[in-house]
């Protein structure tokens, strides 16, 4: 029989929810197991056996991240099922820059008020994202904390493990050179980044969030609850078919920020502005307000979720290789000399 105390509930926690909502996460949970993992979900700590096969000298890479302040698009909107993709994919889509495969995935959620459909709501879409990422979702927490947050808000964040074989670590910082392609990867809008800044552009509330854009061709808030794109098994498949030199996720920051990590000291970008295929949200942001266009490229991704630094006579089958993968990929600059980290042409 489960325990349940009755003082703790009256102080606003319900154990006996928590009990519930456990047991309704649990077939979400099922579908992301892979064959390292050990045990079930509901133990003290989550148990996973690596797969070493051939590797030499494992290496393990880490990423923790959360929703952010997406996640008030999510309440206004009721929907709660695609905000753990997001959770997922900020995890994830840092480790595989290292070209590590994601092993599993622990995601932690408190709220102001455990209401245990809700809970497998949001659970089914951290799954999801583990299905996705082809990791395991080995555990986690969910934590009811009255007074602390809101009776309909909470907040999400994960952290993910994966592996890689130290000697096929991608490093740019050694292996990127002046004359290297950079290459795009197309995202899947705005991601979970910046989400500050877009409501107070869009001025967002429980009227316009439901308008329809033509720009947009959806809704204001089917638009900005899109979840962002995970990466995972379409750059494992990239770093099987080409010498990739280097890896950047276009998160908080774009591209003046995130390009340049992938670099040593005296090497940058030059950008093609004009080859940079614009995701119709960030057009309708811009038009919407006085933001600046560096401070556009400085903030959001604006259409390329990841690029991939490629010697010049990979970049043919590098794209093709995306492309074979359902990505979108063009070319968008190059590398030269130069300290200014990313240079918009």
């Amino acid at each position: 029989m489960a325990s349940f105390s009755n003082s703790y509930r009256d102080s606003g926690v319900d154990v006996a929810a928590g009990y519930k909502a456990v047991e309704l996460m649990k077939k979400h949970v099922a579908r992301t197991v892979t064959p390292g993992v050990v045990d079930g979900i509901g133990g003290f700590g989550g148990l996973f056996r690596p797969q070493f096969g051939s590797m030499k000298s494992p290496m393990l890479v880490s990423g923790t991240d959360g929703v952010g302040t997406k996640l008030k698009i999510a309440f206004l909107m009721g929907k709660h099922n695609t905000v753990g993709i997001d959770c997922v994919a900020m995890c994830v889509n840092d480790v595989v820059c290292s070209g590590a495969a994601p092993l599993f995935f622990l995601d932690y959620l408190a709220v102001g008020k455990n209401k245990p459909e809700r809970v497998e709501e949001i659970v089914s879409g951290v799954a999801e994202g583990c299905v996705q990422a082809g990791c395991a979702l080995i555990g986690g927490e969910t934590a009811e904390m009255p007074d602390f947050y809101p009776v309909d808000e909470y907040d999400l964040a994960g952290f993910c493990v994966g592996m890689v074989d130290e000697e096929k670590i991608i490093d740019g910082k050694k292996n990127i050179k002046v004359g290297d392609v950079l290459i795009g990867i197309a995202s899947s809008g705005l991601h979970s980044n910046g989400f500050s800044l877009v409501r107070k552009v869009f001025r967002v509330n429980e009227s316009n969030i439901r308008l329809y854009l033509d720009d947009l061709g959806k809704t204001l808030g089917e638009e900005l609850i899109t979840p962002t794109r995970i990466y995972v098994k379409s750059i494992l498949k990239l770093i099987e078919d080409c010498n990739i030199h280097g890896i950047a996720n276009i998160t908080g920051g774009g591209f003046y920020e995130n390009i340049p990590r992938m670099f040593s000291d005296g090497l940058e970008a030059k950008v093609e502005t004009a080859a940079v295929r614009v995701h119709p949200v960030f057009k309708v942001i811009q038009s919407m307000s006085n933001i600046s266009q560096r401070d556009m490229f400085n903030t959001f991704n604006m259409g390329v979720g990841m690029v991939v630094a490629v010697a010049k006579e990979d970049v043919d089958k590098a794209i093709a290789s995306l492309q074979a993968s359902g990505e979108t990929a063009y070319v968008i600059g190059e590398v030269a000399e130069g300290t200014e980290g990313v240079t918009m042409l």
